[in-house]
C-alpha cells in the first residue's frame, strides 16, 4: 500500500536525529561565543576549546582580519558573479591555483567552492561505469558519498590494511581487465576521527605491482603536515606518487573553500568537467583573497607550525603518562578512548563543561562501537601551557568518577 513520503521520516528520525530531544543545542548544534579562539564562550561560561580545526590559530590572525576586511570592503560578498567558466573567472583565482600547486608540489590546481562537495565531484568525474574503485573502509563521508554515484563496481579494503588493500586490488584487475577499466585507490593523508595517516607510502608501493591511480584526501594534513606542511604526502616522501590531491581550506587554512591538484592534463579535465563546479558560483573574492594571505602566512611562518606540533605533543604526551588511551594518533586529531554507555558519556561531557570548563566533541555508537566513549581534541597553536594542564586534570578527574560508577548512577533515566 502507498503511503506518504514523509510517513518515514515520521517514524524514524535516522541515526542522529533520534537523539534530538536529549542532545540539541547542547551536546550537537552548540553555540560556541566570541571570537574563535582556544577559550570562547559556552552558554555564558568560559571554557577552553578543542573542538575548532584552526589548527595553525589563523582564523583570527591580524593580518588575516586585515585580509578578509579590505577584500570584503573591496569586492563585497558577489564579486565575481556567475560559475567560472561563465563570467566568474579571476586573476586572483589563477593567482591562487598557481600558488597552491607549487606548494602542493604539483603541476597545475584548480580551487573548489566546497571541501565535502569537492571530493564528491572528483570521484564521480574521474570514474564511469567501466572504472573500479578501491577506498579505505573508514573513509570520511564525503568519499562515501561520492562512490555511492560511482556506476561502476567498488571495493573497500581494511582500514589502513595494506594485505586487506592488495587483495582488492587484485579483484579490482580482474574486474577492470572484463570491463576495459581503470582503477582508482582513494584513502586520506590523516583520518579525522582516529588520527592515523593513511598509509600512502606503503600504497603507492604497490603501483610497481598494480596498475591503478591513487586519489588522497588530505584534509587534516594540509599545513600540518610535513617539512613545509604540504601535507601527509610530504611527511611520507611520497608527495609526488600521489596523482590526485585533495585538502580544504577548512582547517589550517581557516576559511571556506578547497582545491585539488596534480598533473596539468588531469586538473584541466577535473576543470572542464566537474559538474558541481561548471554549473555553480565561484569562489567569493574575499575568499580567494583571504586564501592567498592564509597560504603566505603558511609557507613563511613555519613557527605557526612549530608551535602547534609543541601543543600536540604535550597534550597527547601528558594524557599517555596518565594512562590514556590515544589509540594510535599519527597527528595533531588527539581521540581518548574511555568505556561507558551512552548515558554515561552524556553525563561525563556535561560535568566536563559545567563544572570543569572543558569542551571537546563525544562521539559514540553507531560511529564506534557500543561501549565506548571517544572524546575528540584537536590542539591548535593558540592553545597554552595553561589549558593543557587544565585539560589534564579534567580528565583525569572524569575518568576516576566514570570508573567508580558516579556518571552511572547519575544517568539512571537518562532517554535514549
Amino acid at each position: 500500500m502507498m503511503q506518504d513520503l514523509f510517513d518515514k521520516i515520521r517514524n524514524d528520525k535516522g541515526p542522529l536525529g533520534k537523539w534530538a530531544a536529549v542532545a540539541e543545542g547542547y551536546y550537537v548544534f552548540p553555540k560556541l561565543e566570541g571570537p574563535i579562539s582556544h577559550r570562547m564562550g559556552f552558554r555564558g561560561k568560559e571554557v577552553i576549546v578543542w573542538s575548532v580545526n584552526d589548527y595553525l590559530g589563523l582564523a583570527n590572525h591580524p593580518e588575516v582580519r586585515k585580509a578578509d576586511t579590505t577584500a570584503a570592503s573591496k569586492y563585497g560578498s558577489a564579486y565575481p558573479m556567475g560559475a567560472r567558466m561563465m563570467s566568474g573567472h579571476t586573476d586572483l583565482h589563477e593567482q591562487l591555483e598557481h600558488e597552491l600547486a607549487a606548494f602542493s608540489q604539483k603541476e597545475a590546481a584548480y580551487v573548489l567552492n566546497f571541501g565535502y562537495q569537492g571530493v564528491l565531484s572528483i570521484i564521480d568525474t574521474l570514474v564511469n561505469k567501466h572504472d573500479v574503485i578501491v577506498y579505505d573502509v573508514d573513509a570520511h563521508a564525503c568519499i562515501v558519498d561520492g562512490v555511492r554515484l560511482h556506476m561502476g563496481k567498488r571495493f573497500t579494503y581494511r582500514h589502513n590494511d595494506v594485505k586487506s588493500l592488495e587483495k582488492n586490488l587484485e579483484r579490482a584487475t580482474r574486474t577492470a581487465e572484463q570491463s576495459g577499466g581503470g582503477i582508482l585507490v582513494i584513502s586520506e593523508g590523516v583520518f579525522g576521527m582516529r588520527g592515523e595517516q593513511g598509509k600512502l607510502k606503503e600504497i603507492v608501493a604497490l603501483k610497481k605491482k598494480f596498475n591503478f591511480r591513487l586519489m588522497v584526501d588530505d584534509a587534516h594534513g594540509f599545513g600540518t603536515l610535513g617539512s613545509t606542511g604540504a601535507g601527509a604526502g610530504e611527511e611520507q616522501g611520497v608527495q609526488k606518487d600521489i596523482d590526485v590531491y585533495f585538502a580544504t581550506f577548512a582547517k589550517a587554512m581557516a576559511s571556506t573553500g578547497a582545491f585539488v591538484s596534480g598533473d596539468t592534463e588531469i586538473v584541466e579535465y577535473l576543470k572542464y568537467n566537474m559538474r558541481s563546479q561548471m554549473f555553480a558560483k565561484s569562489l567569493q573574492m574575499q575568499l580567494v583573497s583571504g586564501a592567498l594571505k592564509r597560504l603566505e602566512l603558511l609557507r613563511n611562518h613555519p613557527e605557526l607550525r612549530t608551535q602547534l606540533w609543541k601543543n600536540v605533543k604535550a597534550l597527547q604526551s601528558g594524557l599517555q603518562s596518565q594512562g590514556f588511551d590515544i589509540g594510535t594518533t599519527q597527528s595533531c586529531v588527539t581521540p581518548v578512548y574511555l568505556k561507558g554507555s551512552i548515558p554515561e558519556a552524556l553525563v561525563l561531557v556535561k560535568d566536563l563543561r559545567e563544572n570543569h570548563r572543558i569542551f571537546c566533541s563525544i562521539v559514540v555508537y553507531p560511529v564506534i562501537p557500543k561501549g565506548l566513549i571517544l572524546l575528540r581534541l584537536i590542539p591548535t597553536a593558540s592553545h597554552t601551557a595553561k589549558d593543557i594542564e587544565e585539560t589534564l586534570t579534567a580528565f583525569s578527574t572524569v575518568r576516576e568518577r566514570l570508573n567508580s560508577g558516579v556518571y552511572k548512577r547519575m544517568s539512571e533515566g537518562v532517554a535514549v
